[in-house]
């Protein structure tokens, strides 16, 4: 039996919105401070495991534009796709991430949503398990930093798509 395929036509993909303002032109000293808090969060956090909450908080958050770059950025890194593609239902595939990470997972969904208003002490107490104190600090500066990000970039509409993986390093 033969069969014949027809040419797939060609896909038409929505429009793309426009940014509705550039926030670092607009406040640079704000921008300027945001990075240097992205440094110092940065500075003391596993560079792997940064990637996993920025990627986490941004899906959460529904930034296309964080998405996009922190997912470029990881696996530019060299992390895995699969672990990437897996992270939005890391309860379910917890074999991709060390406790360690899962722990860090968990303590990123709290702070980032804050559905009872606060960081349950189970999540709370299961982070401190794998992280002494100053890594906790340390933890939640990183996810305070990458919630602040990814809520100038909601709200300033950042069109995602057009990051180069390493081209701006905050």
């Amino acid at each position: 039996m033969t069969t014949t395929t027809q040419p797939a036509e060609k896909t038409a993909y929505a429009h793309e919105h426009a940014p509705r303002l550039a926030f670092a032109k607009l406040h640079p000293e704000f921008y300027k401070a945001m990075v240097g808090l992205e440094i110092a969060a940065a500075k003391h956090v596993d560079p792997t495991l940064y990637e996993l909450i920025k990627i986490r908080s941004s899906q959460i958050n529904n930034c296309g534009f964080c998405l996009d770059m922190h997912t470029k950025d990881a696996i530019a890194a060299g992390e895995t796709v699969q672990r990437i593609v897996q992270l939005s239902a890391w309860r379910e595939s917890r074999h991709f991430y060390t406790e360690r990470e899962l722990a860090a997972l968990g303590l990123t969904e709290a702070v980032t949503v804050l559905t009872d208003g606060f960081v349950a002490d189970e999540v709370y107490a299961r982070a401190a398990e794998h992280f002494d104190e100053t890594e906790l600090a340390h933890l939640i500066g990183a996810i305070t930093v990458i919630n602040s990000w990814n809520r100038i970039g909601v709200s300033t509409r950042m069109a995602p798509g057009h990051y180069t993986a390493g081209a701006h390093k905050r």
